[in-house]
């Protein structure tokens, strides 16, 4: 994967698929592994050229964190890109497949969570911290200046907002600049091409998409027999419910038939039709296994016409929401 792309005009450069981390020990109970085996995954993704690696003290809570600060551990730190995010927090009743968070964006709470991440990551700096959620109880104004209060004192380099509308960027980036923004983008998951990807743009900040392969949908996991674990996090959701599932096969087949033309995987597919949003797009997709990590990571090669692209565009719209 020779190509890279810039995380926002202030770099740094990475490469064009990142990793995200957190179904390596976290919510998607079908994917677990031994932390051995995550730690070789992750070092294999930096291996074939993936750089951006992606977390946050929810996930676990705390040891996804302290898995990546494993893994990169030997002198690995200094290849990769390291983000992670704070702000929310896991209820008392979360456990794996059921999770309860809710939103804490006071200072105070930011100030300690940096701190612990750097402690469970190894690291002196965070390259990368989005502020996770916004807190609706507490103003913008002090969560996002709290994060560039550590800004400046060297603890973080850059700084992210994640599932944010352009009106919040506008207010955040009016008190420190937005590097980058991570929210939901797909094939199936369409909403920040209205708004905050051509914010993005406009601003110089990087657009980071988190489950990129729709968990997995898009790259042909699942269908009308084939369903999450009853005690996987994608179980609940409503898109992964039988009747819609079965109706959503119409998106993972257009997919599918693309890319038996390009001799592709559908989730390379997926994650081109994502790459072509835009050169400021890096998506992050999750997963575990070696072979799965090499092919998004070729996903970059994958050349789409405009008449796959429309093709894709065209695809029915998803049944069900999001969450």
């Amino acid at each position: 994967m020779a190509q890279q792309r810039t995380l926002g005009t202030a770099g740094p450069a990475v490469g064009p698929i990142g990793l995200g981390c957190m179904g390596m020990n976290w919510v998607y109970t079908s994917q677990l592994q031994s932390a051995e085996e995550s730690i070789g995954a992750i070092r294999h993704a930096v291996d074939h050229g993936i750089t951006l690696l992606d977390t946050a003290d929810l996930y676990g809570p705390f040891t996804n964190e302290e898995l990546l600060g494993e893994a990169l551990r030997g002198g690995l730190r200094e290849r990769v890109v390291l983000a992670t995010k704070g702000g929310l927090k896991a209820g008392p009743e979360s456990r794996l497949g059921s999770v309860q968070v809710a939103a804490d964006g006071r200072p105070e709470h930011l100030r300690a969570a940096v701190e612990g991440s750097l402690r469970r990551l190894g690291t002196d700096r965070i390259d990368l911290y989005y502020l996770h959620r916004v807190d609706p109880r507490v103003p913008l104004a002090e969560s996002w200046g709290a994060l560039a209060e550590l800004q400046q004192a060297g603890k973080i380099v850059q700084l992210g907002l994640s599932e944010v509308s352009a009106a919040q960027l506008e207010e955040a980036h009016a008190i420190a600049p937005v590097g980058a923004v991570q929210s939901e983008l797909s094939v199936w998951s369409r909403d920040p091409l209205a708004e905050v990807l051509p914010w993005c743009v406009a601003h110089g900040a990087a657009f980071v998409p988190f489950s990129p392969l729709g968990r997995g949908f898009l790259a042909g996991r699942f269908d009308g027999e084939n369903a999450p674990d009853q005690d996987d996090f994608r179980a609940r959701l409503p898109r992964f419910q039988e009747e819609a599932r079965a109706q959503n096969l119409r998106i993972a087949d257009g997919i599918r038939e693309i890319a038996t033309r390009h001799g592709a995987t559908p989730a390379q597919v997926a994650l081109a039709w994502t790459l072509a949003q835009g050169e400021h797009v890096v998506p992050i997709p999750g997963s575990t296994r070696r072979i799965h990590i090499e092919q998004n990571a070729a996903a970059a090669e994958v050349q789409l016409s405009n008449a796959d692209l429309a093709a894709l565009d065209s695809l029915p719209a998803p049944v069900g929401t999001r969450y």
